[in-house]
């Protein structure tokens, strides 16, 4: 009987749930909401740069991460759209 074997998969039967969420709908909460954190900073970050109150460096960075968070969202978006495309085309 393989030993080793046996106790990397209970090592690693071990380390699986620290790895994953413990609830999918609420990792899903967490990332919205730090989507629209990131956007509503941005924003607010983009205002006090008009009125002169932000450095002109916090306003490229909060810009960069709202574009990026942006474009991971439509990122996702087009995924989640062509996957549903794809399961329309299955033969039933």
């Amino acid at each position: 009987m393989d030993i080793k074997g046996l106790s990397a998969i209970q090592k690693y039967q071990a380390a699986r749930p620290a790895t994953e969420p413990a609830n999918p709908a609420e990792a899903a909460k967490t990332i919205i909401n730090d989507f629209a954190t990131t956007l509503a900073v941005g924003e607010q970050t983009a205002k006090d740069a008009m009125i002169g109150d932000a450095d002109p460096h916090a306003l490229v960075t909060a810009l960069a991460q709202t574009e990026l968070a942006v474009e991971t969202a439509v990122t996702v978006r087009n995924k989640v759209v062509e996957a549903y495309q794809e399961i329309l085309r299955m033969p039933v």
